[in-house]
C-alpha cells in the first residue's frame, strides 16, 4: 500500500480537495493517508462496497475502546446512544423505533412548509450584498428541523449555535476551545430536551418528539438518553448536511451560469454528488479481514472518502462537470448499508424545492465576492456566500 501526505487543514486543500483525491485514486484502491494514520479509498466501487460490508462497522469493540477525557464525557455520553455510532442489535432496535416516528407521511407534510418558508426567507433578503448562507441556507433547514421536532421556532437560533458547536468535534482543526463549546452545547441541549420531553409527555402533539415518546412507551422502548441522542442527531446531521449542500450547489450554479430546473429531483441528486457536504466517513474492522489487498486487524479504521468517490471517473464521465442528466450509479453522500442516512428524504426535498424557488425569485442573483470554503474537514462547506440580487 502506498502512502500519501496531506494536511486536511492546509488552505489549498480546504478550498479544493479534489486534486488530492485524484492523486490518491491513481495510487491504488486503498492508500495510507499518513496524516490520519489509516488506509483510505477514493474509489467509488471500493467506498460503496465497504459502506455495505457488514464486516466493517461504526462501533468499536469495548475491549479496544480508549477511555474518553473526563471533561469531554458529557458529549460522548450522548454519542453512546446515537444510532449513527451503533451496530446491531442495538442499532437495529433503535433505528426501527425511530423509523416508526420518522415516517414518509410525516416528511411529506413538510413540503408545503419548505416552499412557504423559502419564499418567506427570500422576502426578507436585504438590498445590496448579503450572505446567502446566513440569510437562507442556514435558516431553512434549522427552522424545518425545529418544526419537525415540535420545538418552538424561536428556539432556532439556539439550535443552530448548539449544532455548530457540537459538529466541530468532527473537524480536523478541532481545538480545546472547540471541545469546551461542544460540551457546553451538549449540556444545554440535553437540559432543554429534558424539560421539553416532560411537556410532551403531559400534552402530546403531532410532532416527532411526541411520536418518539409514543414509541418509547409502546412495548419496545426508547430510553430517555436515546431520545436525547436521537433528537440531537436529527438536528446536527440533518441541518449541517443541508446547509453545506445548498451553499455548495448555489455557488456552482452561479459560477457556471447553469439553471437546470426542469427536474428538481435530479438537480438535488447532482448537487449531492458534485460537491457533497461530508467528505470522509470512517469504519472499524469488526474482525480480522482481508479486503482489497490489505489485511485489517480487528479494530483497524478505514476512511471512506465520499467526496472522492463521487468524483471517480470510472463511475461518472467528466465527474467535475455539474450534469443533472446523470442517473447512475447512486452517489455515496448519504452513506450506505445499515447506516444509510434516515434524513435523506427530507434533505432531498429541501434541496429540490428551495434551490429552484431561489432562482425563480432571484433571476439576477450574482456573486458579490469570491466564495471561500471553511476549514471544516471532514465536512466541506462555505464560510460565506455573498451575493446580490
Amino acid at each position: 500500500m502506498q502512502t500519501a501526505h496531506q494536511d486536511p487543514t492546509e488552505p489549498d486543500f480546504v478550498q479544493d480537495p479534489y486534486p488530492f483525491y485524484d492523486r490518491l485514486r491513481e495510487m491504488g484502491q486503498l492508500v495510507h493517508w499518513q496524516d490520519y494514520d489509516m488506509p483510505v479509498s477514493a474509489h467509488h466501487d471500493v467506498v460503496s462496497r465497504l459502506l455495505r460490508d457488514k464486516r466493517f462497522g461504526r462501533e468499536l469493540s469495548p475491549d479496544l475502546q480508549q477511555p474518553n477525557p473526563a471533561d469531554l464525557q458529557p458529549f460522548y455520553d450522548v454519542e453512546a446512544h446515537s444510532m449513527l455510532e451503533l451496530e446491531p442489535p442495538r442499532h437495529t432496535r433503535l433505528r426501527g423505533l425511530v423509523m416508526r416516528a420518522f415516517t414518509s407521511r410525516r416528511i411529506a407534510t413538510l413540503e408545503p412548509e419548505i416552499v412557504n418558508l423559502s419564499h418567506h426567507l427570500i422576502d426578507q433578503f436585504p438590498d445590496g450584498p448579503f450572505d446567502l448562507l446566513s440569510q437562507f441556507a442556514q435558516q431553512l433547514p434549522v427552522i424545518i428541523i425545529a418544526r419537525l421536532l415540535g420545538v418552538p421556532e424561536e428556539k432556532s437560533p439556539e439550535l443552530l449555535q448548539w449544532s455548530n458547536a457540537m459538529v466541530a468535534m468532527y473537524q480536523a482543526k478541532r481545538t480545546t476551545a472547540d471541545e469546551q463549546r461542544a460540551v457546553a452545547a451538549t449540556q444545554a441541549f440535553v437540559a432543554y430536551l429534558n424539560s421539553y420531553i416532560d411537556q410532551r409527555r403531559a400534552a402530546p402533539r403531532d410532532d416527532l418528539i411526541s411520536a418518539l415518546i409514543a414509541a418509547e412507551e409502546d412495548g419496545e422502548k426508547l430510553s430517555r438518553d436515546e431520545l436525547f441522542s436521537t433528537c440531537i442527531l436529527l438536528l446536527n446531521a440533518g441541518h449541517e448536511a443541508t446547509v453545506h449542500t445548498l451553499g455548495n450547489a448555489v455557488k456552482t450554479l452561479l459560477e457556471t451560469g447553469l439553471r437546470p430546473f426542469d427536474d428538481p429531483n435530479a438537480l438535488a441528486e447532482e448537487a449531492l454528488r458534485h460537491d457533497p457536504p461530508l467528505h470522509m466517513f470512517t469504519r472499524y474492522a469488526m474482525e480480522d479481514i482481508e479486503a482489497f489487498g490489505h489485511h485489517f486487524k480487528r479494530g483497524d479504521q478505514v476512511g471512506l472518502l465520499l467526496g472522492a468517490a463521487n468524483r471517480d471517473p470510472a463511475a461518472y464521465p467528466k465527474p467535475a462537470v455539474f450534469d443533472v442528466t446523470r442517473r447512475k450509479p447512486i452517489h455515496t453522500s448519504f452513506g450506505g448499508g445499515i447506516h444509510f442516512c434516515v434524513g435523506a428524504p427530507l434533505a432531498r426535498m429541501e434541496i429540490a424545492r428551495a434551490i429552484p424557488i431561489l432562482f425563480e425569485r432571484c433571476p439576477n442573483l450574482k456573486l458579490a465576492e469570491p466564495p471561500r470554503y471553511a476549514n471544516l474537514y471532514h465536512f466541506h462547506g462555505l464560510e460565506r456566500l455573498v451575493v446580490t440580487r
